[in-house]
């Protein structure tokens, strides 16, 4: 089955050019100033504008206010937004009527319990991300973006409502497993591809996409 890549956390031109080249489906540019991924808005309207049509710029904010998210994409093109923060359905509801654009909703998970919360948002969102929920002892531990994986099989057969995607932990090497595990159609890397924090690795984008390419 044909997966489709995220390459999140973009914030170099030539990471940006071995996303689109290998097709990536979307990319990811960073608001959330405590990553190591966040790029001012004149860095990112500058890489947004060299994305090509057909590959969906996304926007990640962590429990941003409106002025936030307003000032943001005033400045930069963005198709949609990506919520990686503790929103509730009805603020998600409310940042993708204010702003009329698709939005992706954050569900952190480490336990079946955890699928409540992605069946409350699926009336909310238009589409769910499923990431790893950091360990309560993991110091300086970010909203996502921790190279952290969890058991895929959590959230094998659910019949979502809504398009979801597959992330966290995820490599060249592991994702062929994590796709067969977890029956996802969408997937979103960023630590996977970097050499350090904040620091993607073009070589490593093009390996992930080929990985991918390969299912």
């Amino acid at each position: 089955m044909p997966v489709t890549v995220k390459i999140c956390g973009i914030n170099a031109p030539d990471a940006l050019e071995a996303a689109i080249e290998g097709d990536a489906g979307y990319v990811g540019l960073m608001f959330y100033p405590a990553s190591p991924r966040f790029l001012a808005l004149d860095e990112a309207a500058r890489l947004a504008a060299l994305v090509p049509d057909g590959i969906q710029r996304v926007g990640v904010f962590v429990d941003a206010p409106d002025e936030v998210i307003a000032r943001t994409l005033d400045a930069v093109p963005i198709d949609m937004v990506q919520l990686h923060g503790a929103e509730p359905p009805r603020r998600v509801a409310e940042i993708r009527s204010l702003f009329a654009r698709p939005v992706i909703k954050a569900i952190k998970i480490a336990g079946p319990d955890d699928l409540a919360e992605a069946r409350a948002q699926e009336t909310a969102a238009d589409m769910l991300l499923f990431d790893a929920k950091p360990p309560t002892d993991m110091t300086d531990a970010l909203p996502g973006g921790n190279a952290l994986a969890f058991d895929w099989q959590i959230i094998a057969g659910h019949p979502w409502a809504r398009p979801w995607m597959l992330s966290g932990g995820l490599t060249a090497a592991n994702l062929d497993q994590a796709v067969a595990t977890s029956g996802a159609a969408r997937v979103d890397v960023s630590s996977g591809v970097e050499t350090a924090p904040g620091r993607k690795d073009p070589a490593l984008i093009r390996a992930f996409i080929q990985a991918a390419a390969e299912i």
